[in-house]
Order: C-alpha cells, then structure tokens, then sequence
C-alpha cells in the first residue's frame, strides 16, 4: 500500500484538524478509499496511487487556502475539495474584508467564496445579478454592500424592492395602511438591516427616505440615480416587471438582482422575468453573474440536508 505524509510547518495542527478533529473527518468523507491519519504535525494518507496524488493536491490547496485565512470550516474545505480550479474558490484579498461594523460591533463580510465573488462582481459592475437557494446568504451580503455604499457616500439612498406576488401587488384588501400590508413582505431586509444599522438610525433613514422599501409596482415611472438598488425575491417578477424595473437605473446607481430560480411562486405559464433575464443579458458587458449554490448555505447545518434532498426529487422528476 502507498504512502503519502503531509507536514504541517508554521500550522498549529489543532487550528487546521478542527475542533474534535472535524477538518480531518470531513477529509475522509470525501476520500473514503484512503486511510488518513491525522498524529502530531503530520497527516498520514495509505492508498492507490491516483487517489493519493489526487489527495496531495487537495491538501496543497486546503493549505495555501488556510495560510490566506487563517480558518478553515466545513463551507471552504466543500469549496476547495470540489473546485476544478483555484480560480473557483480564490477571491480578492478586498472581497474578504470587513463590509460593515454593525450593530454591537458586530463585524459582517462575505462568509464564503461565492459570496466574496459576489463582493468582487460588484466592484467590477453596476449591475449584478445573484441566483442562488435559500440560506446562501445573497440577500443578506447585497444589503451589506448597499449599506457599505450609503456609509461610504458612494450613493445617497437605498431602494430595496420585492414583487408582493402572493398579494399580486394589489394589497387593498389587507388590513392596515400600505407600510403594514407592506411588511411580511419586506421582512427579511428590514432584519437585515436591523443588524447593521441601529434602530433610531435606521428609522430616521427610513422617514427621511435615505432608505426606501417598497413593492415592484411603486417602480414605476421613477429613475433611480445616485441609489443602490436592490430587487429581491426576482424570481417572481414577470417579464413586464423585470423590464420595467432594469430600466430604472440612473446615474451613478447599481443594481443588484437577488433570486432563487427554484422557488418560482407565479402562476402556471408565466415566464419568471428572471429567468429571461439571465439568459438576455449573460453576454452584455458591465453585467454580472453569480451563482451561488448549497456549499455556500450559512444556516443551520440541516437547509443543507434538505436543499440537497429536494435537489433529488426535483432531478428525478
């Protein structure tokens, strides 16, 4: 049987294996034929030949990877481990930086490559678009930018918009007045921005409409210049809609355009307005794409589990 032995020097072992030893368990997953043994500065890996070079090139870039961060977690071992290439898991050292101090201090900044790719995308294009699962974080890190943008004085104002499809944008029949109808719908970034601007700031940018929520339909008729625009939920605009709202930009603005094309809540034979987007636009250039997948799901450990269980069904389907 083959041998291979990877030393670890300038590494404190215990950082790299991970609590418990986590790092190297996950290692054996994804190489079951080998028998890797973790002991001191040393990892130890007896196998064929071919899984061992395999094994040593993955190791060298959970290595390289480790020596820029200074971590390693479940998210980039995935990453590096799955990854044909450098390229698709390497970011800029800028994209990894602190986003914004928010509230209690609390620092945010992209948690995985893709969402760093995300970071990057944004600095290189006005108008980007992020398609990914639930949990991916991409709604989250798009209003860290916005906010990192309105703190920077890059813009003067946020607009964060989502279609209100299951109230088909006509909202007369529920109860309260228009920010209360409006508000379920807009949850998600009302929470995220709870976490990164404190609560009489944050109401004080809302009254003066330095931040402006509001449904697709309010859109219309409007340029947004000087503005970071953020469409959310995207899947479920129509091709009117998406139309319509890409050009609203004005100067000096970006847009970011978040979706999840696998949660379509339209009804039957619309065509998602993102979906005709992403194949109308792919080769215009300022431009941008990401996709971000389950390997860059930041919730509980199980969304994982099920995004991937779905992903099943759906296939064999």
């Amino acid at each position: 049987m083959n041998e291979l032995i990877i030393e670890l020097s300038e590494i404190t072992p215990r950082d790299f294996f991970g609590e418990n030893n986590i790092n190297i368990e996950l290692l054996k997953r994804y190489f079951p034929k080998l028998k890797i043994v973790a002991r001191g500065n040393n990892i130890k890996a007896y196998g064929d030949e071919d899984l061992l070079e395999e094994f040593d090139k993955r190791m060298t870039m959970l290595l390289e990877h480790f020596a820029k961060y200074n971590k390693l977690d479940e998210n980039s071992i995935e990453r590096v481990l799955t990854s044909d290439s450098r390229a698709d898991y390497e970011t800029s050292p800028a994209s990894g930086e602190v986003l914004v101090h928010g509230v209690g201090g609390k620092l945010i900044k992209a948690q995985t490559a893709n969402q760093r790719k995300m970071v990057d995308l944004t600095r290189k294009n006005d108008m980007v678009f992020a398609i990914g699962p639930a949990g991916t974080g991409k709604t989250y890190t798009a209003v860290a930018l916005a906010v990192k943008a309105l703190k920077e004085k890059q813009v003067k104002r946020i607009i964060l918009t989502r279609p209100a499809v299951e109230a088909g944008e006509n909202l007369g029949f529920l109860p309260g007045d228009l920010k209360e109808k409006l508000d379920p719908y807009m949850q998600p970034l009302y929470d995220a921005l709870r976490d990164m601007i404190p609560h009489e700031k944050l109401e004080s940018f809302i009254e003066k409409g330095v931040i402006q929520i509001a449904p697709m339909a309010f859109m219309r008729g409007r340029t947004l210049d000087n503005a970071y625009v953020i469409l959310d939920e995207a899947q479920n605009t129509t091709h009117a809609q998406m139309k319509m709202f890409l050009t609203r930009m004005g100067k000096h603005a970006k847009f970011m355009i978040t979706g999840d094309p696998g949660q379509i809540d339209l009804p039957r034979r619309v065509i998602s307005g993102l979906k005709e987007a992403l194949l109308v636009l792919k080769d215009v250039n300022g431009v941008g794409m990401i996709y971000l997948d389950d390997k860059d799901v930041i919730r509980h450990r199980l969304v994982k589990e099920v995004i991937a269980a779905y992903k099943a069904i759906e296939n064999r389907d």
